[in-house]
Formats: C-alpha cells, sequence, structure tokens
C-alpha cells in the first residue's frame, strides 16, 4: 500500500490533480507540489483551502523544484515521503522525473508522452523512443510507471480495453474522437501549453491502418461525426499519443484519431505557420537578439490557466470501436461528456484540464488500494479498466456506452 503524494507542474491541470487529491487525501496521505515557480504551487494550494477541498486535516506544501534536474527531484521524493508521484509538468520533463522514479522506487505516472525540445514528431512508435526503452529497468527496480494516464491518452486506451473484453470479439477499428465544444471567449487561445499544442500539429500525421503506420498532414484528413450531447462536429484525423500504443496492443485494427477544430482556429494556425512563428528554431531580429519565435507566440497568448472563469459549452470524447461479436458486426461508442463551468465551479478549471487531470488521481487511487500497483511499465490498455472507470465516476467522469441496445451508463 503506498501513500503520500508528489504532484510536478503547476498549471492548469495540476490545479484539478490538486484538488482531486486534497478531495481524497484520506487514501492518499500527505501532498505535495513542486515547480520551477513555488509561488505558482502556493497559489494551487490556497485555492484548496478556499474550496476546503481537503477531505481530513493533513499535510499539503509546495516546493521549488527543476523538474529536468533528476537529482532534485529524487532528493525532493525521498525528503516527502513520496511514494507516488503524478507527473503533469512540460511533457519536456517526462524521462527526469521518471529517472527520479526508478532511482527512488516511488511510482510513477505521466499523462503525456515524453517529448524531446529540439524534435518534433518523432519516428514511430513514439513510446518506443524514449519510455519503452526503459521498461526493463523499471521492472527490475519493482516500480510502478503507468504512462499517459491522462483522458487522452489515458482513458480512451481503457476504453479500447472495455470494448475488446465486453463488446467486440474481435476488434476491427478504434477510432478516439475528442470534441471540445466550449467556448472561452477569447479571440485565440490554446487549452494546453501553446507550445506543445502547436508542436502536436505541425507534424507528420501518423495513423495504423492495414497493419502499418499511415502519414498524412495537418487537417487534411476531416469529417463530420454526430455525437452524444454536441452534435454534429467537424474533426480532423491527428497525430496524438494514444495510437502508438494501442497500436502495438491491437495490430490487427485500425487505430485513428481525430479532434475537433474549428474553422477560424484552423485559419489561424495556418497563417502563423506559414509565417514560420510555430517554428522551434532560433531567429534573429534586426537588433540582433536572437529568438525562438514558438515561444514568442506562447507568451503572448493567454496563459491556458486564465481560460477557466469564461469558459462554458461541454467536451465529449470517446472510443468508437468496430469488430465482431459472436460472428456479427458489432460496434460500440464509449465516452463521456464534461462541463467546463461545472469543472470550474468545482475546481477553478476549465473542463480540458479537468478531465486530463482527475484520471491519474484515479489512477493514485488504484496505486494505493494496490489494485494498480503492477511493479513494472504499462500504459493504460494493459492493465483492467474497471476499476479505473468506477473510481473515475466516483471523482466525477461518468462513462456512458452507446450501441445497438441504446444509450445508457456503463454498467459495472
Amino acid at each position: 500500500m503506498k501513500k503520500n503524494v508528489l504532484i510536478i507542474g503547476a498549471g492548469g491541470v495540476a490545479q484539478v490533480v490538486a484538488h482531486k487529491c486534497a478531495q481524497n487525501n484520506d487514501l492518499l496521505g500527505d501532498l505535495h507540489i513542486a515547480s520551477r515557480t513555488k509561488a505558482k504551487c502556493d497559489a494551487i494550494i490556497e485555492s484548496v483551502h478556499e474550496k476546503s477541498a481537503l477531505k481530513v486535516p493533513g499535510v499539503f506544501e509546495g516546493h521549488a523544484v527543476d523538474a529536468m534536474d533528476t537529482g532534485a527531484v529524487a532528493a525532493l521524493i525521498e525528503r516527502t515521503g513520496a511514494q507516488i508521484v503524478i507527473n503533469v509538468g512540460s511533457a519536456f520533463v517526462n524521462m527526469f522525473v521518471l529517472e527520479a522514479c526508478i532511482q527512488t522506487g516511488a511510482a510513477y505516472m505521466d499523462t503525456a508522452i515524453h517529448e524531446d525540445p529540439a524534435k518534433i514528431c518523432e519516428t514511430p512508435p513514439w513510446y518506443g523512443n524514449y519510455e519503452w526503452q526503459r521498461r526493463e529497468r523499471v521492472a527490475q527496480a519493482g516500480v510502478t510507471a503507468i504512462l499517459g494516464v491522462g483522458f487522452d491518452p489515458g482513458v480512451v486506451n481503457a476504453y479500447a480495453r472495455l470494448a475488446a473484453d465486453r463488446y467486440v470479439d474481435e476488434v476491427k477499428s478504434i477510432d478516439i474522437v475528442d470534441i471540445n465544444a466550449g467556448s472561452h471567449g477569447r479571440w485565440f487561445a490554446t487549452n494546453f501549453d501553446p507550445e506543445i499544442n502547436f508542436r502536436e500539429f505541425t507534424g507528420t500525421v501518423y495513423s495504423w491502418q492495414d497493419g502499418q503506420w499511415q502519414s498524412n498532414s495537418m487537417f487534411e484528413v476531416g469529417r463530420e461525426w454526430d455525437l452524444p450531447v454536441v452534435g454534429k462536429q467537424k474533426a480532423y484525423l491527428t497525430g496524438h499519443d494514444e495510437v502508438h500504443s494501442l497500436s502495438a496492443n491491437y495490430p490487427k485494427a485500425d487505430v485513428r484519431f481525430w479532434m475537433g477544430f474549428g474553422d477560424h482556429y484552423i485559419n489561424v494556425f495556418t497563417v502563423l505557420k506559414n509565417l514560420g512563428l510555430l517554428s522551434e528554431k532560433p531567429v534573429k531580429t534586426a537588433e540582433g537578439q536572437e529568438v525562438v519565435p514558438l515561444k514568442v507566440v506562447k507568451a503572448v497568448l493567454p496563459d491556458p490557466a486564465s481560460l477557466a472563469p469564461d469558459y462554458e459549452g461541454k467536451t465529449c470524447i470517446g472510443d468508437l470501436v468496430t469488430g465482431t461479436k459472436n460472428g456479427d458486426a458489432a460496434e460500440v461508442f464509449i465516452y463521456n461528456v464534461a462541463d467546463h463551468k461545472e469543472a470550474y465551479e468545482e475546481v477553478g478549471s476549465q473542463g480540458i484540464s479537468y478531465t486530463a487531470g482527475v484520471p491519474p488521481v484515479a489512477a493514485a487511487i488504484l496505486i494505493a488500494r494496490g489494485d494498480w500497483d503492477v511493479r513494472k511499465m504499462v500504459n493504460v490498455e494493459e492493465l483492467p479498466p474497471l476499476p479505473f472507470l468506477k473510481e473515475l465516476d466516483r471523482l466525477g467522469l461518468p462513462t456512458r456506452v452507446k450501441d445497438k441496445d441504446g444509450d445508457r451508463p456503463l454498467d459495472y
């Protein structure tokens, strides 16, 4: 039984993680949050106290740490006595934090694949470039490392596993659809760190089809989806983390990821890209100053956490899985709908951060209880899905199922 949690990162997702950990500190023990800027950690802790979110009186402390310094992270883990580390910092820090967990024995989880700041869209499968290369060391150390346990990747991986376990005997296709039908009221903004968000959309779009990797460009392939609650929405084939593990675990199935974008977003993105403003390569100004265009764009755009108070509308994220059941064609859509305003009222963050931040807390609770303390490196679809989805339901992210028998809450 593990307890005492260290949260790495202090953005909008970290705020959700902090509040949800606080609501369950009777199970999770002492809580700590660390970032390069301690003031951001302190502000999140203050918001937890303002909401009286701690279930029982307990420790919640903030710390300053450079998460790209493995030694410093390891020392902080030792000093705080944390046995569970929830990494919701930048994707650039993942391997440094994972290494600290290997050294200290703490359980590790993250919500996105590791990225090298100097590289964009590496050769698939992406997990094979960094994470999976450490599988053996993680297993030898007896460390639990759960990769990509946000919503997508994360919950959608569990949906795929649930479909394969319960609704489809032979999986033929897994289409993950992410629709944000909300509005933040700003002229233009990104829901996560702009630097990571834009990097995600400037590279090759990889999907797994006909037993091999297929390459497309961003916004090349689009289709309209008619989804529960949010209705008809245009979504585009997009490169995304979960495709790279699901394709390994379901190699005979086509695996695709679709993300919704409005015309305004696409137009602004295209202009920024064509002007070179999304480049990560330094340029010199007329004054001789060296700047990175992408970092300048990040600096002038709204902080994603600042969008929360004005955000309205809903998200719908789910898996459409097709195949056969008892020899007959079968199709199931497993999904969640979240509300931006409700998320803000509960934890002070918008719905996108909420859907990303609740799942790692559910995973932390399962590790604390021993259900998911597997002492090796896994992706979410390699774990039993029902305990996870049941915990998510309790924490505020209920699962629904739509198939030939209707649209209904998941029956556990």
